[in-house]
């Protein structure tokens, strides 16, 4: 297709002030826990993998919805501060800006409840049209409304830009929106939720009957991929010391998106995301926690060229 911003990557999805409170362990049922720490930052499915996509060196378009508050100011400053264009990122005078309290243990596991706020916008601007028709790849998650992704993705399928969707999360009725994925990117619970299959292979197999491509992060395990009904291949993960997994599977996927953009072939995408998915854990945070492309360049010293990762030029 002519006109086409080879490289180019939007990002339609959401946008969250985290609040993140760090304790020994979760809290149960009526239970109260001291916690060590509060801090607040920038996250949300959506701007995580912008990010990711950013500092892994792709050219990144976010579409998105924040309040006219000081949360949102936040989110559009950390966007801007790593390179992502936010023409598309959209100020909601109605809804505050979405907010998600993250309670990280001091093993580096973490449960999330998300208040959505003006993640709720519902309608695709002509913009964002424009935008994704011209972009090489769409990445969507599920924590705008269904029917917004379902949009984006006729959209995109139209254009013939490549569709990623990581299903986040997980909910009935989602066909549809799988079968017009080319790339399905999600993780082992997500996996057997959606297929209803037990068992990472047999669910990574029903779906990649359905989307062109699966892929299924195995955290320390690495990740497999599955296509026309098969598992074809699989990675293994860069040992690492947990300190906080929030934002590994974005990290995943928006460097996973970045390489392919940029013409890498898919398994060494996948070693360069799970390198880098690695790395994020080993620091606390969600945006905060991503990788350069310097950091990732370092971590793969024998990533071969044509694909071998450099220092992206601003």
């Amino acid at each position: 297709m002519t006109g086409r911003a080879t490289g180019a990557v939007v990002v339609l999805g959401s946008a969250n002030a985290d609040l993140v409170v760090r304790a020994p362990r979760l809290a149960g049922p009526g239970e109260t826990l001291s916690a060590t720490s509060a801090t607040t930052g920038a996250g949300g499915k959506g701007l995580n993998q912008a990010v990711a996509a950013a500092r892994a060196g792709a050219r990144v378009a976010f579409a998105g919805a924040v309040g006219e508050d000081p949360h949102g100011q936040l989110l559009r400053g950390v966007l801007q501060r790593d390179g992502v264009d936010t023409a598309l990122l959209r100020t909601d005078g109605a809804r505050a800006t979405g907010l998600a309290v993250v309670t990280v243990t001091d093993d580096g596991e973490n449960s999330i409840l998300v208040v959505p706020g003006a993640n709720a916008l519902d309608d695709l601007t002509d913009d964002d049209r424009r935008a994704v028709a011209a972009a090489s790849h769409l990445v969507l998650q599920l924590e705008r409304p269904r029917e917004l992704v379902r949009r984006a993705l006729r959209v995109a399928r139209e254009h013939g830009t490549t569709t990623v969707l990581t299903p986040a999360p997980v909910s009935d009725g989602l066909d549809e929106l799988v079968a017009l994925t080319d790339l399905l990117v999600l993780n082992a619970g997500e996996a057997e939720e959606l297929s209803g299959e037990p068992g990472v292979e047999r669910a990574a197999e029903a779906l990649s009957r359905s989307a062109t491509t699966v892929v299924v992060t195995l955290g320390a395990d690495g990740a497999l991929v599955a296509t026309g009904g098969a598992v074809v291949r699989r990675v293994p993960a860069r040992p690492a010391a947990a300190v906080d997994t929030t934002g590994a599977g974005d990290t995943f996927a928006g460097v996973l998106v970045a390489l392919l953009a940029e013409g890498a072939r898919l398994e060494r995408a996948l070693a360069a995301a799970t390198t880098a998915a690695s790395l994020s854990v080993e620091r606390p945070g969600a945006a905060a926690s991503m990788p350069t492309r310097a950091e990732i360049t370092a971590a793969l010293p024998d990533l071969p060229d044509p694909t071998r990762l450099q220092e992206a030029t601003p």
